[in-house]
Parts: C-alpha cells; sequence; structure tokens
C-alpha cells in the first residue's frame, strides 16, 4: 500500500524580522564581546588570549577563556532572540514566524 506524505508548507520570513534578527544579533555580537573582554581584563589584569590554542597560552588559561565566551555568546544569543521577537510582536501584534507558541510566558 502506498501512502501520501503531507508536506509543510515553508513559511517565509518576513523581511521585518529578518531585519530585525540581523540588527540584533549584530548588536548583541559586538556587547558580547566588548562584555567579555573587560570582564577578563577586570578579573585577570590582562587582555584574554587571541588565539587560545597559540603554544604561549597555558591550557588553564584557554579553558577559561573558552568558558567565559561561551556562556557570554550564548547569553547573547538568547537576547538578541528575545528581544527581535519581542520587538515584532510589539510591531505587528503577532509572533514571528516559527516562534513556539505552545511555550509558557512569564
Amino acid at each position: 500500500m502506498i501512502t501520501a506524505v503531507a508536506r509543510k508548507k515553508k513559511q517565509k520570513s518576513p523581511l521585518v524580522w529578518k531585519l530585525l534578527g540581523s540588527g540584533f544579533a549584530t548588536g548583541a555580537g559586538i556587547a558580547v564581546r566588548k562584555l567579555a573582554d573587560a570582564g577578563w581584563y577586570a578579573a585577570r589584569g590582562s587582555t584574554p588570549p587571541k588565539n587560545p590554542a597559540a603554544p604561549g597560552v597555558t591550557w588553564p588559561e584557554a579553558l577559561a577563556w573558552a568558558a567565559v565566551s561561551g556562556v557570554a555568546v550564548a547569553g547573547g544569543r538568547l537576547l538578541a532572540a528575545r528581544g527581535a521577537a519581542a520587538t515584532y510582536e510589539k510591531l505587528t501584534g503577532k509572533l514571528p514566524p516559527g516562534v513556539n507558541t505552545e511555550s509558557p510566558r512569564i
């Protein structure tokens, strides 16, 4: 027996959503980099390693920078995504395409 598989229509993202997402992501990326560098300098008294894989960088320093920058980037991405979605919802009155509507609101 042959059955047909229903295909979901791929929803196109409106231009406003794409622009908001790009704008928030760019701003968050710049801010996160500056904050991570400043936080590292305040805590360690030196600039963060430019290349943690370089032979002159110790393992503890490389791992610490990887952890700090990883958490900062993840937090920045979350803030950018939520900020863009909230702004889109305020502008249009509806959630952006692809946002899970079943998540509880706080």
